[in-house]
């Protein structure tokens, strides 16, 4: 999977959100509990770890995201970008100023072990 190499390079920390519905708006962020946070070379090693996702096919299921990222940089002002996954269909949708049109949509095997892995640190942060 592909991430803006800039604002990868500019996160200082990462928001790990429990997501709970749509956004209202299309730039609006994804509603929902803020489950934890990424500091140092846990944030680093998220990033690695969603950059490491294999691509897949698009499945139909309607887009029913159930976890997003959202990458700060050290001013923890706006969002660099938020990665909203649906281990479903397979989606990755992408948005924030540092997301070109190109990364916005895209899609990822969840049975993958890097997948697997992300779920896991995902579900071990949601308890």
């Amino acid at each position: 999977m592909q991430l803006p190499v800039e604002a990868v390079t500019a996160t200082a920390l990462i928001e790990v959100v429990r997501i709970s519905g749509l956004p209202t708006g299309r730039d609006d962020p994804y509603p929902g509990a803020v489950v934890a946070h990424w500091v140092g070379s846990e944030a680093v090693d998220a990033l690695a770890l969603i950059e490491s996702l294999p691509g897949s096919e698009q499945h139909r299921c309607g887009f029913s995201p159930g976890w997003s990222v959202r990458a700060y940089d050290s001013s923890l002002e706006l969002a660099l970008f938020e990665a909203a996954f649906c281990f479903t269909c397979h989606e990755v949708r992408m948005q924030g100023p540092a997301v070109p049109p190109a990364l916005a949509t895209q899609f990822f095997d969840p049975g993958a072990p890097p997948a697997q892995s992300l779920l896991s640190l995902f579900r071990k942060t949601g308890s």
